[in-house]
């Protein structure tokens, strides 16, 4: 019987050991999801921003293309400058405001991603990042144009953002039918 102690003794031993291991490894996998939940940006187009609102806290990325005509710009009282236009993506649009410099690329009918928080009536951004050449556009904002149909990249480039209120989605063409009459 003394043979069978030590043995027991040195496995409840493994066991408090391995359950320590355990709750320190939770622990660390823990605090570095809390971490980066806080750091995380998701990217929402302005119909997905508009069906699910996200809270006024959480910091958002807003992809879509600048209506054109929807520029407004002035300055505040500290002669900062403040712009206002529209972002959408062909089936809404968001008001944004900005207040800062405006990058050089920043044109209407372009592709635009504004950084900053959603409050119910309109989007409050701290950055404005514009493309960077003629052809360029935003990944995120490519698939949110491919996805409401107003654009497939195999016909071309995207089409201008003022035709986008008169624009439909293409219908798929049937298959030619032997027999049918042409």
């Amino acid at each position: 019987m003394s043979a069978s102690r030590p043995f027991t003794r040195r496995k409840a031993g493994r066991f408090w050991i391995i359950l320590a291991c355990l709750l320190c490894l939770g622990s660390a996998v823990g605090l570095v999801l809390n971490a980066l939940s806080s750091t995380i940006v998701f990217f929402m187009a302005p119909s997905q921003m508009l069906a699910h609102p996200p809270s006024s806290n959480q910091t958002i990325r807003l992809g879509g293309m600048v209506v054109a005509g929807s520029l407004h710009t002035s300055h505040a009282t500290d002669n900062t400058p403040e712009a206002r236009f529209d972002v959408t993506d062909g089936q809404a649009a968001i008001t944004v405001q900005y207040r800062g410099i405006l990058p050089d690329l920043f044109r209407e009918g372009q592709s635009v991603v504004a950084l900053g928080h959603y409050d119910g009536n309109g989007f409050t951004a701290s950055e404005v990042l514009a493309k960077h050449d003629e052809t360029y556009m935003p990944k995120e904002v490519a698939d949110a144009l491919q996805k409401t149909g107003k654009w497939d990249p195999r016909f071309g480039p995207p089409p201008d953002a003022a035709s986008w209120n008169s624009m439909t989605a293409p219908q798929p063409t049937p298959p030619n039918r032997p027999g049918a009459a042409e």
